[in-house]
This record gives C-alpha cells, sequence and structure tokens, in this order.
C-alpha cells in the first residue's frame, strides 16, 4: 500500500488523504453510524432521548450527512458540503431551542470522530496501512470534526443573538418533552410551564405542517406551542380544535398545508403528531385529497388499513390466494367484481351499472366467485378480512396509479 502514502499538506486538512481511501472508508459507514450511536447515546442520554423523539429520524440523517461528506471530501476534495453545512448549523440551533450550551454537543461530535479513528486502525491493520497514513487520517478527522463544530456554533450564535429567543426556546423545549414519546420527568414539564407561564392542559391537538412552514403571530393564539423551524413543522393545541380554533389556524398559516391530528390526553401527544404526518405522507402519495387544513378524524379508516404496508401485502396475498393462479386480466375483472359486492351487497342489475357491464356478466362472475373462494365468502371473519384487504388495495392504488 505504499502508494498510498501523500505528504501531509497543513494547509488543507483532507489534503494528505489519497482519494483511493475512500473505497476502503465507504463500506463501513453504515455499520460505523450505528456504532457512533450507541457510544454517543450511551455517553449523553438526552440524545438517547431526542432520537425516541418526533425529531428522531432528522437527526440520524444529519449523523449520516456528516459522515458521508467526509468520504465524499476524500474522493473528490471538491465535493460541494451544502448540505452539510445546513445540517450542522441546524444541530446548533437545535441545541440552542432545547436550553442547552455547546459542550453537550461539542462532546458528542469530538467521542464520534475518537469511534470513527478507532474503526479506521482496524481497518488500516487488516489493509496494512502505513503510520503515516493513518496519521494523516487521524490530523484530517479532528480537523474535520473542528469545521462541524464550527457551523453548529454559527447556528447556535445565530439562536442566540435573535431577541427574546430564550423564552421560545423554554417553549419548544416544553414541546419536545410533550412529544418525548414516553413519560418525560413531570417535574421537568411543571418547572417549564411555570417559566413561560403555560398551564398543562387534560387533552392536546398536534399539528403538522408542509415545510418550509410561516406562522402569522399575530393571528395565532398566545397558548399554542410551535417548532416551525424542525425538518417536519409542528404546533400544539391546547384542549380540542374547535371553530374558533379552526378559523385561527386558516389564517394564522396562510401559506401552509397542515394536516390536524386527533384531540388526545397530554401523554398521547406524540400519537396525535404521527398520525398527522401521516396523513400529510398519504396527501404526498395521492391517497388523501390535498386541502389547506386536513382532519386525520376524516380518514381513520384510510390510516388504519395502510398503516402496515408489509403486513397489508403479507395479508392480500392470504385473502387473495384463491385467484392467485389465474390470468391478470380474469383476476383484475373477477377481484373489482368481489370488491364491488362487499361493498354494495347489490344486486346483479346495480353492480352491473357500477362495473360497466350486463348484469348476466354479473352473475357468470359471482358464480366463479363462489365457486373459487368457497367457504371464504361465508364465513363472516375471513370475508371482513377479504374486504378490509380489498380497501386497502384500493386506497393504495390510488398511489401507483395501478390496478388493486
Amino acid at each position: 500500500m505504499a502508494h498510498l502514502i501523500q505528504p501531509l499538506d497543513t494547509e488543507d486538512p483532507l489534503g494528505p488523504l489519497p482519494q483511493e481511501f475512500a473505497a476502503i472508508m465507504r463500506p463501513e459507514l453504515p455499520s460505523l453510524i450505528k456504532e457512533i450511536g450507541v457510544e454517543v447515546t450511551r455517553a449523553y442520554p438526552e440524545y438517547a432521548r431526542l432520537l425516541d423523539g418526533p425529531n428522531g429520524q432528522a437527526i440520524r440523517v444529519g449523523v449520516e450527512q456528516s459522515l458521508a461528506s467526509f468520504v465524499d471530501l476524500v474522493a473528490e476534495p471538491s465535493s460541494p458540503t451544502t448540505l452539510r453545512d445546513d445540517m450542522c448549523r441546524r444541530f446548533g440551533r437545535f441545541e440552542a431551542y432545547e436550553g442547552r450550551s455547546m459542550d453537550t454537543l461539542q462532546g458528542a461530535y469530538r467521542l464520534g470522530a475518537r469511534v470513527a479513528l478507532r474503526r479506521a486502525k482496524k481497518v488500516g491493520q487488516s489493509y496494512h496501512l502505513s503510520p503515516t497514513l493513518m496519521l494523516s487520517f487521524a490530523d484530517a478527522l479532528f480537523a474535520y470534526v473542528d469545521e462541524l463544530e464550527s457551523l453548529s456554533r454559527e447556528g447556535f450564535q445565530e439562536v442566540q443573538s435573535q431577541s427574546g429567543e430564550h423564552n421560545e426556546a423554554l417553549r419548544r423545549r416544553l414541546l419536545h418533552l410533550i412529544l418525548a414519546g414516553r413519560p418525560a420527568p413531570g417535574s421537568a414539564i411543571a418547572d417549564l410551564c411555570e417559566q413561560v407561564g403555560w398551564t398543562l392542559p387534560e387533552e392536546v391537538t398536534l399539528i403538522a405542517v408542509r415545510a418550509p412552514a410561516e406562522l402569522d403571530r399575530l393571528s395565532a393564539d398566545r397558548d399554542l406551542l410551535v417548532d416551525l423551524s424542525a425538518p417536519q413543522p409542528h404546533l400544539l393545541i391546547p384542549g380540542a380544535l374547535d371553530d374558533a380554533r379552526r378559523s385561527m389556524l386558516a389564517q394564522a398559516l396562510p401559506a401552509g398545508r397542515a394536516a390536524i391530528g386527533l384531540t388526545v390526553p397530554t401523554a398521547l401527544a406524540c400519537e396525535s403528531i404521527r398520525w398527522a404526518r401521516r396523513v400529510l405522507e398519504l396527501v404526498d402519495s395521492g391517497v388523501i385529497d390535498d386541502a389547506p387544513l386536513i382532519r386525520c378524524e376524516d380518514h381513520l379508516t384510510t390510516l388504519w388499513l395502510l398503516s402496515d404496508p408489509a403486513l397489508l401485502d403479507q395479508l392480500a396475498r392470504r385473502e387473495l390466494a384463491a385467484v392467485a393462479g389465474i390470468s391478470p386480466t380474469r383476476r383484475d375483472r373477477l377481484v373489482e367484481t368481489l370488491r364491488i359486492w362487499l361493498d354494495t351487497r347489490g344486486t346483479a342489475a346495480q353492480m352491473g351499472a357500477l362495473l360497466d357491464v350486463h348484469p348476466q356478466t354479473v352473475r357468470y362472475r359471482m358464480r366463479s366467485l363462489e365457486t373459487i373462494f368457497g367457504d371464504q365468502l361465508v364465513d363472516p371473519e375471513s370475508r371482513f378480512a377479504t374486504e378490509a384487504v380489498l380497501r386497502a388495495l384500493r386506497l393504495r392504488s390510488r398511489a401507483t396509479g395501478t390496478s388493486p
């Protein structure tokens, strides 16, 4: 591996690393990311809570982006770092919003670097890399971490410099604790409620908002808890969403699309926001029609039927096994006829009108279905499972534009 050794260049921290080194590093990334996650959450339990909370996925993406960017820069020093830079600044802003100093984030960065260096030493031994190259790697890695810290500090200072931001940071912190997804210390929530002058309600309604989101503070009620700077913007309304609250939302979120979660006990706030975000996903995929304010309450059956796509595939394979061996064209016709019958329990004439076929064709298909499915259409439990599968497949077909 002597050809990999290049002279140390103190001007550019990535200069000493040959581009071929990226090919050695890249396969290590998936398992390295997991290892860093374990070490960091063990050393900093507050990050374990955040990873389980509403911003957990965005945080994981940020960590992956930072590590992948390092490898990309080794492979091609001119690789753009715009996404990485923005993510690091977001991390810094998030620390400020959470009311912490930069010490915890800096410690997490440096711990991650030590884990990566430990892995690099093992890989270096297996590839018989020279000590000089490994020293260059260490220099480049810690210089890179310094750069990440600097970017995060920019975001942190940006938040701190904004007037009146301290109270907003405390309110966001309170919102995050309520949405933690598992019981948070009651004393911590009570202390924050006292600091910001907010009364903890028995019930809450969560709203998922499309990014980027803006809120007209003059139109918004003052008792809202809001985080529109998060990757998945959201806000909390104390109590139920009555007509007055709905009108307020329409004015306060004039440019955004939002999904209104169910009103739930405050301890279940994380479920309300989860359902609301799922509704936005189904809007994006074309299953649910878009609108400025979409109520989860209007789409509960859809949420239930499409809550587990993999399980739906397994259930469909079981319930429709009887027609699996039939030609696709005939199978589609029979399944659609079966769906119409389960939906309407109509006469041949009524079903024929819906299917745009002659009633006699409907009768022929129904006799075929009775022969193929047998007792499956007689037993109430089996019939219900079949009907649920067909409804779910039809909903999903709206997203793919294919037949159910």
